[in-house]
């Protein structure tokens, strides 16, 4: 049996390992032993053994080298209820040239020009949940009030997702998200949440709109190039890693910031866009919040930094040990918006790179700053060692982040 499908993980570490309660923005300590030990470090990820990939070059090696596959699914994680010949294909987790194919119907309402016009709408909701906040007075949760709200509203009106079911989608999210929860449990929520998009492709058929499943219907189902099912699927994922990844960014790059007050001076109080964006740079790099993700399979026998790693055997690409790779960046455990941090892989790294990564950046280079300059005296209302971290959760974060102003 292969260290890919093998659950015999007795004595292995787990990956994500859990954080010190003193540092909790720093990785494991232990991923810096991993990075000096020769080869990769095998390690228990959702109860399979595979191979941790944590040096920033091996992982960027990983990532391109086409003998590693993307196609875990069945192997690494569950089909859900969508096994068969005949499952709805997901681009994250296609190999090229189909993965080209599928991704190349997405990308254009995540281009730069797109983007950038969406920027005067995402400021009017970010002050618009801000005024919010304020109005139901302190203390607040940053997390519910502001962070999570933002993105998810966002990814709703692009999408075409009424947001009147945030609440329907933000709950099942976490339920795909927690790391303790049964496969059995979470097998239900992603059907459930496929039938809700399912539904949804349904309705845009008869109603279309000015939204990205709209297009995929008129564009790429009704001409036969693409299934109803395939085009929900990849509605979920879109929706899914949409609000989740940048919700615990901004919630999480709060918090940072709130403890390092000269940085957060400085995202405050320029007006320089480009140093606003070299701070969420480095706060990519500095976070990595998605820590536990990113699976990959050889389809053959191939080495990767010095470890044969055979054809069959599963591998999780270590982000947050990368980013704070010394070879990669000096003295990566501070917090510092001047270095040049754009080469980070807290979104990945080749084709595979996350689709949505320009609009989760103008997101938190307009959610950081205007929560600060709106809110001068912002600051937490309870000790950092008392926050609830999301070391239970695929991505990082925190649950809650109660704040005052």
């Amino acid at each position: 049996m292969s260290a890919a499908t093998t659950n015999d993980t007795t004595e292995l570490p787990v990956l994500p390992g859990e954080r010190s309660a003193r540092c909790p923005f720093n990785p494991p300590a232990e991923y810096a032993q991993w990075r000096e030990e020769e080869g990769l470090r095998r390690v228990n990820w959702n109860g399979h053994t595979v191979w941790a990939v944590n040096r920033y070059e091996d992982i960027k090696t990983a990532m391109t080298d086409p003998r590693i596959s993307a196609e875990v699914l069945g192997i690494l994680q569950g089909h859900g209820n969508h096994e068969g010949p005949n499952a709805p294909e997901t681009f994250p987790r296609m190999d090229d040239p189909e993965h080209a194919r599928l991704r190349r119907m997405l990308t254009k309402d995540f281009t730069v020009k797109r983007i950038n016009a969406m920027r005067p709408q995402i400021e009017d909701m970010a002050n618009d949940f801000i005024d919010k906040m304020i109005a139901k007075g302190q203390p607040a949760d940053l997390v519910t009030d502001y962070a999570l709200p933002i993105p998810s509203l966002v990814i709703s009106l692009l999408l075409g997702v009424p947001y009147a079911d945030h609440e329907f989608f933000q709950t099942i999210s976490a339920t795909l998200m927690k790391v303790t929860v049964s496969r059995e449990e979470k097998a239900k929520a992603s059907r459930e949440f496929f039938g809700y998009l399912m539904e949804l492709v349904a309705r845009k058929e008869k109603e279309p709109g000015d939204d990205l499943i709209s297009r995929l219907i008129r564009e790429h189902v009704q001409t036969g190039e693409l299934s109803r099912e395939t085009a929900a699927m990849n509605g979920q994922i879109l929706l899914f890693a949409g609000h989740e990844t940048t919700a615990n960014m901004i919630a999480l790059g709060t918090a940072a910031l709130l403890e390092n007050p000269d940085a957060a001076a400085t995202v405050r109080d320029t007006d320089d866009e480009s140093v606003i964006a070299n701070a969420v740079e480095e706060l990519l790099r500095y976070l990595t919040v998605v820590h536990s993700l990113v699976a990959r399979v050889a389809k053959e026998d191939v080495e990767i930094g010095g470890q044969l790693v055979r054809a069959g055997e599963g591998l999780i690409m270590n982000l947050p040990a990368g980013n704070w790779d010394p070879t990669f960046t000096d003295r990566p455990e501070i917090l510092d918006l001047d270095r040049p941090a754009r080469g980070h892989i807290a979104f990945g790294y080749g084709v595979h790179q996350c689709i949505g990564q320009t609009l989760a950046r103008a997101e938190l280079q307009i959610a950081l700053p205007l929560l600060l300059r709106r809110l001068p005296g912002l600051k937490l209302a309870v000790p950092l060692e008392d926050l609830r971290f999301r070391s239970d959760m695929s991505i990082y974060g925190v649950h809650e982040l109660p704040v005052t102003w």
